[in-house]
């Protein structure tokens, strides 16, 4: 077994921190030079556990190969109604799955919904057992975002395209991505409280700029600092603003209040406040006269 040193970067330290053991070993195995085809032998694991180790890496973008996409040659097949029928009458897996979808939405489908629902099997490859945690996922989710109805099968045919796109086509697959998420949500949620943002669910472009400043991977402090600068300057939450803030420290390298305010002491060029130079002042007004 190779033991090469290597070096690993802080935002994979990060997704490294939120995984389970037996992922962080398998990717310490691979990044050391070793054949992944033999971890399994390696490193003790049973088919599951290393099944489930590499899942998670793959759900955080940690697996060294490149993540499969859907090669698309046109719109996706149109089914029939005949196509439903026949499907209905010889799919045994169908079957089951038509019956499991139902009983998740706690309705009939229709025959447009019906087509939705092979295509996601004939088109996109998902095995049943995978398409249910899809539906049971879309469901919580709608829940989070405060609605008190299912889904409909045009918007859990959306995310089914996205697994699909990703590869998530086996339970441990799914698993891994659904417990990535829940941590996302976890992390936006407590953003949302530094940020004293309660009641509400954040917009997609607010969404973007929070999920962007975890990336760059800034404690609390740090975002707090950001935040109250902001509001001191702006007189309020000022999405662009504060983005300004974020991306000039992560470009200096702070990522901490104490990195920030050490950096705030360093010496600053002639003409500059110590905070906010003249470039960025201007640049914080352009913001707000086109916000």
């Amino acid at each position: 077994m190779n033991t090469e040193a290597l070096h690993i970067e802080k935002a994979d330290v990060r997704k490294l921190l939120s995984s389970s053991p037996d992922a962080a070993m398998l990717y310490l195995y691979i990044h050391s030079g070793n054949d992944a085809a033999n971890a399994e032998k390696q490193l003790h694991f049973s088919a599951s556990r290393l099944s489930c180790a590499s899942a998670t890496l793959r759900q955080l973008g940690l697996w060294p190969e490149e993540r499969r996409s859907l090669i698309r040659s046109g719109q996706s097949p149109e089914y029939t109604e005949r196509d439903v029928l026949d499907a209905m009458d010889h799919d045994s897996s169908f079957r089951m799955l038509y019956g499991e979808v139902q009983r998740l939405l706690g309705r009939a489908m229709n025959t447009e919904e019906l087509k939705i629902l092979l295509s996601f099997e004939r088109y996109l490859g998902l095995p049943a057992e995978v398409t249910s945690v899809l539906v049971s996922y879309c469901k919580d989710r709608a829940r989070q975002k405060g609605s008190l109805r299912n889904p409909s099968l045009r918007a859990i045919e959306k995310e089914a395209y996205f697994w699909a796109e990703q590869g998530i086509d086996t339970l441990e697959e799914a698993a891994a991505f659904i417990h990535n998420q829940n941590m996302k949500n976890s992390r936006l949620s407590h953003l949302k409280n530094l940020l004293q943002i309660r009641g509400r669910a954040l917009t997609p472009a607010e969404e973007r700029y929070a999920s962007g400043w975890l990336e760059m991977g800034f404690d609390d402090e740090a975002i707090t600092m950001a935040y109250e600068r902001t509001c001191l300057n702006t007189g309020g939450l000022n999405w662009p603003y504060m983005n300004k803030i974020m991306s000039r420290w992560h470009d200096a390298g702070l990522k901490t209040g104490e990195q920030i305010r050490s950096g705030d002491k360093k010496p600053v060029p002639q003409g500059a406040t110590g905070q906010l130079g003249e470039a960025e002042l201007e640049a914080i007004q352009r913001i707000l006269r086109e916000g």
